[in-house]
């Protein structure tokens, strides 16, 4: 009993984790022992290891803090900023995600003459009912100059068709009755109008859609293709634009492969699956790749390849290496060689802990670097969760952060000791939003992101809930198109 009250007092400080100073000096007067149970945090320095230390003298934790989704993604925008502007001209190409640099304002009137909106006849309504001879006709054609249309008298107009001076009404056709044509047939001569009309029925007036000068465009909008056309219909024919970001794309590993060259794999050898399907969803986002291929684990391969990247893109995007192994090099690569600053180098999530994110100097500014897990489902999911909002940030969107919606569980999920990024398919029911596995959701296993379109936000898993059953409402992150009831 004395051994242990002697004891008593340090096991409670161990507890505690206060007292940490009386904690060293008790280990330091207990011959042979070595205290670790601090060690973990005396080594969250921030910083790598030097890249000569000896295989067996590496670190055994990461000397990275460890912190939320919410601040890795919240340090990804603090150093996400809009790139240059750039004059494009108003086409197809401009509605493939680009943004607004300025406010865009109209040079030309909608219509630009009184345009009728149906097919019909041009009157004076003050002529009323009756029979009328046909004058003229307009049809949605370019002419010359326009016509004025004499009192007593009609002229057949065309929709989208020039209104003659004068008329200040058109009368459809179905409110009309032929009374006498040519004698060939071919013409018109005589019309009864069967209505009444008021002053400006059925004619679109000058600027009446959208006048000169009038705000088409804000600075910080998107681009779609009613857009293009609305910048199309009112004269403008460029348009200042955030520029896009181009992404460099890399993976890394001695035992990766190109898939297309490689008929049979060896032992230890694995197909690059990480950088198709990183290039694809940039592309889908509507940003700019370079394939930077593949470099081996050697510190010199790597250091040259980023070098190189540095001076042609935006963004790189690199996969592998990022984890505790002897050949994970890019972090310290990135601190030692390029001098880069390592904003985190572990998320509290799942998948994609070892995920790290990076900037380095070039010139006034300084470009991002995604160094993200070799896992192929670790890689898909923190690019959406860090990579595509920056990017998004950069081309100049007000608001870059992914969509979340709620959708009800269509079966039973159990929940991890970290938050996880779980992949399941929603879509629409009766019921509103529904949302269904894809199954194991190891983080080598890219069948868990088939026909994935969201990542349910799971909380962590704790004593009093270790599962959630279905039926319940859950946060999820949408990353595809919804598909239809």
């Amino acid at each position: 009993m004395e051994a242990v009250l002697k004891v008593l007092p340090h096991a409670l400080d161990l507890l505690s984790n206060q007292h940490k100073e009386s904690v060293k000096q008790t280990h330091a007067q207990m011959q042979g022992h070595r205290c670790v149970h601090s060690e973990r945090e005396e080594n969250l320095t921030g910083q790598s290891i030097p890249l000569d230390t000896p295989v067996s003298r590496r670190a055994r934790s990461s000397p990275y803090p460890l912190i939320s989704v919410d601040e890795a993604q919240k340090l990804v925008l603090e150093h996400s900023t809009a790139l240059n502007a750039v004059l494009i001209p108003v086409s197809q190409f401009l509605a493939s995600g680009y943004v607004l640099a300025e406010d865009v304002k109209s040079i030309e009137p909608v219509p630009g003459y009184r345009a009728s909106m149906v097919d019909g006849y041009a009157v004076y309504v003050e002529d009323g009912p009756g029979v009328y001879p046909v004058e003229s006709i307009a049809l949605a054609e370019t002419q010359e100059a326009n016509m004025t249309l004499s009192r007593g008298k009609i002229a057949r107009v065309a929709t989208g068709g020039m209104v003659p001076d004068g008329a200040n009404a058109v009368i459809m056709i179905e409110d009309t009755k032929l009374v006498k044509a040519s004698a060939d047939g071919k013409q018109e001569l005589e019309i009864e109008i069967l209505v009444s009309a008021s002053k400006g029925d059925n004619i679109r007036e000058i600027g009446s859609d959208c006048g000169i000068g009038q705000v088409v465009g804000v600075k910080g909008q998107r681009i779609g293709a009613s857009e293009v056309a609305l910048l199309a219909s009112v004269g403008i024919r460029h348009v200042r634009v955030y520029r896009k970001p181009l992404v460099g794309v890399l993976s890394s590993g001695n035992e990766v492969l190109d898939h297309m060259p490689t008929d049979r794999l060896k032992p230890g050898q694995i197909r690059d699956t990480n950088r198709l399907s990183l290039l694809a969803a940039i592309r889908n986002a509507g940003f700019e790749t370079m394939d930077l291929g593949i470099v081996s684990d050697k510190v010199q391969d790597i250091e040259e390849c980023l070098d190189e990247a540095l001076s042609k893109v935006d963004v790189i995007v690199t996969t592998g290496g990022v984890s505790m192994g002897e050949a994970d090099l890019m972090k310290p690569i990135l601190e030692q060689k390029l001098n880069a600053t390592i904003h985190f180098g572990r998320v509290l999530m799942k998948p994609g802990k070892p995920a790290t994110f990076a900037t380095i100097p070039c010139g006034k500014k300084s470009k991002l670097i995604f160094a993200l897990p070799g896992n192929p489902v670790s890689a898909t999911v923190t690019f959406y969760l860090f990579v595509l909002p920056a990017l998004r940030k950069m081309a100049g969107w007000s608001n870059p952060d992914n969509v979340v919606i709620s959708v009800e569980l269509e079966n039973d999920i159990n929940l991890d000791t970290r938050p996880e990024f779980h992949r399941v398919h929603v879509r629409a029911s009766t019921n509103g939003l529904v949302a269904k596995s894809t199954g194991s959701q190891l983080s080598s296993r890219m069948l868990s992101m088939k026909e994935a379109n969201g990542l349910l936000k799971l909380p962590i898993k704790s004593p009093e809930q270790s599962r959630l059953q279905k039926g319940t409402k859950v946060q999820c992150m949408l990353i595809g198109q919804l598909d239809p009831q």
